[in-house]
């Protein structure tokens, strides 16, 4: 009896482990999310437009023409050919059609990522891990492999040595494993999610480590770079001209990606000292195309003969892409701007519709938001409960909670005088005060002054006006024009007072938010965190960003980030263009329709019998 007890006993003791075992297996399963097969493409949110055997791109023409050259105006120079570092002043072009990723964007999609050195995708439904597998038949320009190594040794190179923006990324991996051959997996930190980081990891530009590694990767170049990319350097003229060759041996050159791609034989950047020059050059036909920035030319500039007779056609190419944000940028790291009543009165005494008009023909929109244009802003628009859970602790006034924000109206007369009567009263609650005419501090007797930085005439045109405004409440303030090498170096370390700048907003903004306004990339150099912004509030919005796993709490963190953004004055914002202005001679063509972003040149081609 002993005995057969004890055998009940031991078998009710391992019928116990079985089911708390089979408990814990059930519980974990519910809490791993279930892997995802490996894909051809993947998005920010929701599915892939393009199918898995999609034939090509959808703003691409199915048989355009290949050869000719396409020559573009650039402003400024350059001296170096690693667009990867800090140092030195990068010739345009070289990411864009020297070095590739393991996915390529597709442009008629908010954020959609599909093969190209990468033939497969696969993560989890959380995102903490991405695994890529190489194509068999990627290639450099020199006809190695493209291969795993690569892309371990481009992963490490960019995190310690590269730009801000990937180290601030790519640090953000925690380990990476090889399940496979031809496989890469880069592991997150699942305590800290961020759900664009698989997508951060597949446009990570892929450099040939036979080549890079040879070479002290931090100092600036001139070497001609070997990437993977359609194009190959085949001369440069520094600071004056670069020269891109179509590689007839590129091997994506049957794959969907490219079809109706990369169609030039060549490509040439011409740089111009202003936009002036590269005008004139554009209308002598030393350059094919011209996008337009300035709409008093745009207006009134095209009266020349090719332009009048049809050689040259002008086009208002619509998008549905964010403004962005164009503004003066207050260094708040400067003490005098530091105060937020002091940006809000240099913010009012800009008269905006004096300006569109006067300067622009009334042919700007003014800009109230960063994200406006897209379902995104937070302009006119009230914040609902998603967006005020986000906000808590923020004390947002009123009617950034209920109208979002709204740039001050100005006078198209030019008076404006109620709205410096508001910056006076402003800069006084801010501890200044008028002293015969000029504003100083109340304690010191110190001019409250400063400088603004530009390097192109037409931001000193915009900045010599804006001083005009100012010198109308007391404050008397320089413009300096620089060369383009000298304002980027005074960028890189923050060495301003104010700049005039525009930040590029995307349908799908990440990270690199992060990059433009967070308290870290304040005090890293080389970020485009220009103001100095250091708000605990954004960096959590910025944070909620990147993890929102639905459409609907993606555009609250958007709106909400908005608001901050917008409500802290940390720039006087300006304008925004309508539509893409882009003037082209008559070879040049496109395909009939254009992609959700607007004009995507590397599917133009020439046509030497138009």
């Amino acid at each position: 009896v002993f005995i057969i007890l004890l055998i009940s006993a031991q078998t009710l003791v391992l019928q116990t482990l079985v089911l708390q075992t089979l408990a814990s297996q059930s519980a974990l399963a519910q809490t791993t999310p279930p892997p995802t097969p490996p894909t051809h493409g993947i998005v920010m949110h929701g599915t892939p437009k393009l199918a898995p055997d999609f034939d090509r791109f959808t703003y691409t023409n199915s048989r355009p023409i290949i050869g000719g050259r396409l020559v573009q105006a650039q402003l400024g120079s350059f001296d170096s050919l690693n667009p990867f570092i800090v140092r030195g002043q990068a010739a345009v072009g070289l990411r864009a059609h020297v070095f590739e990723s393991l996915m390529v964007q597709h442009y008629d999609e908010p954020f959609a990522l599909y093969g190209l050195l990468a033939e497969r995708i696969e993560t989890p439904a959380d995102r903490t891990s991405v695994t890529f597998t190489l194509r068999k038949q990627a290639r450099f320009s020199d006809n190695r492999p493209v291969t795993i190594e690569d892309v371990v040794f481009s992963f490490e190179t960019l995190k310690t040595q590269g730009r801000p923006n990937h180290r601030f990324y790519y640090n953000k991996v925690q380990r990476v494993e090889f399940p496979a051959p031809r496989q890469i997996r880069f592991v997150f930190d699942k305590n800290k999610p961020d759900r664009e980081l698989p997508m951060i990891m597949g446009l990570m530009p892929i450099l040939p480590k036979h080549v890079y590694e040879k070479i002290d990767f931090a100092r600036t170049s001139l070497a001609f770079p070997i990437g993977s990319g359609p194009y190959m350097v085949r001369d440069i003229d520094t600071g004056k001209q670069i020269i891109y060759e179509r590689n007839p041996d590129y091997w994506g050159n049957s794959f969907n990606f490219a079809r109706g791609r990369h169609n030039f034989t060549e490509l040439r950047y011409d740089y111009y000292r202003d936009e002036n020059a590269a005008f004139e050059a554009f209308k002598a036909g030393l350059v094919d195309i011209w996008v337009g920035r300035n709409p008093l030319r745009w207006q009134n500039g095209f009266s020349f003969p090719a332009a009048q007779d049809g050689r040259i056609l002008k086009e208002d190419i619509a998008n549905q892409i964010p403004a962005g944000l164009r503004g003066f940028v207050f260094n708040t790291r400067r003490p005098i701007f530091a105060d937020k009543r002091v940006r809000r009165a240099l913010t009012e005494v800009f008269n905006g519709a004096w300006v569109n008009k006067t300067l622009y023909a009334n042919a700007y929109t003014r800009t109230h938001s960063y994200f406006q244009k897209s379902e995104l802003s937070a302009y006119n628009q009230p914040a609902d409960k998603r967006e005020r859970k986000l906000l808590r602790g923020a004390r947002l006034p009123t009617s950034i909670l209920e109208k979002g924000y709204h740039a001050p109206a100005g006078d198209e007369s030019g008076q404006n005088r109620q709205a410096r009567r508001t910056a006076i009263k402003l800069m006084q609650d801010a501890g200044y005060e008028l002293r015969d005419g000029i504003m100083v501090h109340r304690k010191t007797a110190t001019p409250f002054t400063f400088e603004i930085l530009v390097q192109t005439r037409e931001n000193e045109r915009l900045a010599l006006t804006y001083r005009q405004q100012l010198a109308r409440i007391g404050i008397n303030i320089k413009v300096r024009f620089i060369d383009a090498t000298q304002y980027q170096n005074r960028l890189q370390q923050f060495n301003y007072d104010m700049i005039v700048y525009n930040w590029y907003a995307s349908l799908s903004p990440g990270n690199e938010q992060a990059f433009y306004w967070s308290s870290k990339a304040a005090t890293q150099n080389g970020s485009r965190n220009y103001a100095g912004i250091r708000n605990k509030h954004i960096d959590r919005l910025i944070d909620a960003l990147t993890q929102a796993k639905t459409r609907a709490d993606f555009i609250a963190a958007a709106r909400a980030l908005d608001r901050l953004l917008m409500d802290g004055n940390y720039v006087v914002p300006l304008f925004h263009h309508p539509k893409q202005w882009i003037a082209r001679w008559h070879y040049i063509e496109h395909n009939w329709r254009h992609a959700l972003y607007g004009a995507q040149l590397d599917s133009w081609w020439a046509n030497p019998d138009n």
